[in-house]
């Protein structure tokens, strides 16, 4: 599949000149239009600034670094897909990359065949979550007491609006669109994340706990995301719901 021919909007955010020549030739193949920027402080003036369709994002930069970059891009409601170059390999910081609202990784030293491989990926993602929100009925998703606005990206429980990063989001999206279904955290990892993170399922056990401590009444007893033993997670169907309700009422 390929990339559509339309010119996508990309900034790339790297101090290394070599690596931004090469990475430049590459992107203009697939009809992208680049900024750059080559330290901390410059990169996050324009992510804040403009709008792209990727960021792509070294982890250590002059100024501020790739992290705090992401962190505050995510922090503004930005949900550009950011693709985080690294040249550290340790786990903590693939971990930290992807807390902080990246999209995927790539460690240095790279192939250009999978820089590009990446980057086609992450456009055929975003294609098909604007196609399946199209063919999806414009409203509100509701379940018990929770209200998930698809077309404001938007959840209140009982009213009241709950803040959610945008991984949070997506993952309470899909699992609340399919009540009763079990979804394995690679599953989950493949998904949300768009990539096969083996080894990182605790993200998402670390993003099911933030969105419980959100949406659910009882942590002890989670009314809507629930754990399917052996497997992994669920949002609970229609029966369970309504018996929680009557339970509590």
């Amino acid at each position: 599949m390929h990339v559509s021919p339309s010119s996508k909007r990309v900034l790339l955010v790297e101090d290394d000149p070599d690596i931004v020549d090469l990475l430049e030739i590459h992107l203009k193949d697939l009809h992208c239009e680049l900024t750059k920027a080559f330290n901390g402080n410059q990169g996050l003036a324009l992510a804040l600034r403009q709008t792209f369709d990727l960021i792509i994002l070294d982890l250590m930069l002059p100024g501020l670094d790739g992290l705090e970059i992401c962190r505050q891009i995510r922090a503004e409601k930005i949900h550009t897909p950011i693709l985080m170059l690294t040249a550290r390999s340790e786990e903590i910081d693939k971990i930290l990359g992807l807390e902080s609202g990246a999209d995927d990784y790539l460690t240095k030293p790279f192939s250009i065949r999978e820089f590009i491989a990446r980057v086609k990926a992450i456009f055929r993602r975003v294609q098909m979550l604007k196609e399946d929100q199209e063919e999806k009925q414009a409203g509100v998703l509701r379940l018990g007491e929770l209200e998930i606005d698809r077309d404001k990206r938007k959840v209140s429980i009982r009213g009241r609006r709950v803040e959610l990063t945008p991984k949070e989001y997506e993952l309470l999206h899909l699992l609340a669109s399919h009540p009763g279904k079990s979804y394995s955290r690679d599953s989950l990892l493949n998904l949300v994340w768009g990539y096969e993170f083996n080894g990182y399922e605790h993200t998402v056990n670390a993003h099911i706990n933030r969105l419980r401590n959100k949406i659910e009444p009882d942590l002890s007893q989670p009314r809507y995301i629930l754990t399917t033993w052996g497997v992994g997670y669920r949002f609970t169907d229609e029966p369970e719901l309504s018996m929680n309700s009557q339970h509590e009422s």
